[in-house]
């Protein structure tokens, strides 16, 4: 489906998506809206990557917050809760680090295979312009 920003006008099919949207829930309609201005133009990678950024940006934030506002009075107990989140932590960020890593393995490994099949058809290309079609055996 091509998006609103592309063709250049609104159906009514994508106003009522948004109006729809907002009436429902308002993070919906912005959604609707985001899509249908740009729609086409951000790939999912660009998208996990900009939410991942959010994420670390925002996310210290909220755990500080929630840390203040979370005391119980106790100090033994919040100095464990305190230690347990901060490890928890930790380990959310070797997480995310090796789910990066495993990202652009994956990156890595699509390029390999792509290289892979376009030298293959530059090399039946050759051979068909060199002495007829390629065999294969």
């Amino acid at each position: 489906m091509t998006s609103c920003a592309t063709r250049g006008h609104w159906s009514p099919l994508h106003i009522l998506a948004v109006v729809g949207g907002f009436v429902i829930w308002w993070p919906l309609g912005l959604a609707a809206l985001a899509f249908c201005i740009w729609g086409g133009r951000v790939s999912r990678d660009q998208v996990r990557e900009g939410f991942d950024r959010v994420k670390t940006e925002f996310g210290g934030f909220a755990r500080e917050q929630r840390q203040t506002w979370s005391a119980t009075g106790n100090a033994a107990f919040d100095d464990y809760r305190t230690e347990t989140l901060r490890r928890l932590d930790e380990e959310r960020r070797k997480l995310e680090e090796e789910g990066r890593a495993f990202a652009e393995f994956l990156r890595n490994l699509r390029r390999a295979r792509d290289k892979e099949e376009f030298d293959r058809f530059m090399a039946e290309r050759n051979a068909f312009r060199q002495g007829g079609p390629a065999t294969n055996a």
